[in-house]
């Protein structure tokens, strides 16, 4: 892989070269190219899960078309700066309310000595959720999505009678088992398209998150031992915020899903799958291959724009899964792929990396293929 985008990016470099000799000044950006258009479809085969399918092209840089100027044009007079000001609004709305909610709550610390208000209870916890949720939704209306459709499969007769059969024929000690397991599940498990994911959970269920966190202190158990603590503490105690966890740890253009991480499975709990989809008719919110300030930009421009969710049955795992904790992520993968129709992939971070570096005529691959996994 290394040495095909070193091919790439010679290719590119004489090609530079020679404009450069010719004395005219061309735009740099290596999208913008005629000659590059052939590597770029090489590119888009092999990393198709990050590639933008919508119309304003690789990393939003397309050439668009007259129409979508006139309609950029209408928005950046009229929506851009109304929702701005609403956006801006809603969060110091939410930052007021939670500095009032935790002014004179000392947060809990951990042995990492950061600050942890996510045990926070009483009527704090109940204003910071009851508010996060609903300006969430806010917030979600204020980008054009005035409407959310949601799906919430059940299992069907031909599933019901399989589970009860499987139960009738457990020993009492296993029923016991299953009967601590039917509780709620101790993680959302959802596939990750775009940052505006984590405004619909918070609109939804407002789960708690874990951050990438490091510490130098050797008994800091690290991002991996948080998660399977608070898994399971969800899972047990319904008074516990539940966990929100993307295990494919990056996203995608959404028609994809990649391999999942097995952090959220060590627990050995119930999770419950849900899937989001974004159809697009112009620009796609999948933040896949475009820079954050321009992704923003031209969500903010859209009229309208939609979000699909399904909510899958909570997934109790079997004691193979509970050992293996691979399988139990390859198997609830699998699942949620077939129920939305999406694309499973080999590819994960990494592979992103480069395509990124590549569409920016990045040279230190070696740099790149290097760097720590998020």
């Amino acid at each position: 892989m290394e040495s095909e985008l070193k091919d790439l990016n010679s290719k590119q470099l004489k090609s530079t070269a020679s404009s450069d000799d010719g004395g005219s000044a061309k735009d740099d950006r290596p999208l913008l190219k005629p000659d590059a258009a052939d590597n770029i479809q090489e590119l888009e085969k092999k990393f198709a899960p990050y590639v933008r399918n919508d119309v304003y092209g690789t990393m939003g840089r397309g050439e668009l078309p007259l129409a979508e100027k006139f309609l950029i044009g209408i928005a950046m007079v009229t929506l851009l700066p109304i929702r701005v000001v609403l956006a801006m609004t809603v969060l110091v709305i939410y930052y007021l309310i939670c500095r009032v909610c935790t002014l004179f709550s000392a947060p809990n610390r951990g042995e990492d000595e950061q600050e942890d208000y996510a045990h926070m209870g009483g009527w704090r916890r109940s204003v910071v959720v009851v508010t996060g949720r609903f300006l969430s939704r806010v917030m979600l209306f204020v980008l054009g999505f005035y409407w959310i459709t949601e799906t919430f499969r059940i299992l069907d007769v031909q599933e019901k009678s399989e589970n009860e059969a499987k139960n009738q024929s457990k020993d009492e000690d296993e029923a016991k088992d299953q009967d601590e397991e039917s509780g709620r599940p101790g993680a959302i498990i959802s596939n990750h398209v775009s940052y505006l994911d984590i405004l619909y959970h918070m609109s939804s269920s407002f789960p708690s998150f874990v951050a990438k966190r490091e510490s130098k202190s050797s008994d800091f158990k690290g991002v991996s031992g948080v998660v399977t603590e608070r898994v399971r503490e969800a899972h047990r105690d319904k008074s516990a915020p539940m966990m929100m966890l993307f295990p494919e740890g990056t996203t995608t253009n959404g028609d994809y899903l990649l391999p999942f991480k097995t952090g959220a499975f060590l627990a050995r709990a119930p999770v419950l799958p849900v899937i989001l989809r974004y159809p697009y008719q112009r620009f796609s919110p999948a933040w896949d291959s475009i820079s954050g300030a321009r992704h923003v930009f031209f969500l903010l421009c859209q009229f309208v724009n939609h979000i699909e969710v399904t909510s899958l049955p909570v997934y109790h795992p079997s004691q193979q899964e509970k050992d293996d904790p691979k399988l139990y992520a390859e198997n609830v993968r699998r699942l949620m792929a077939s129920e939305r129709n999406l694309i499973l992939s080999d590819i994960g971070l990494a592979e992103k990396r480069i395509y990124h570096a590549a569409l920016n005529g990045n040279n230190s691959l070696p740099s790149v293929l290097h760097q720590k996994d998020d």
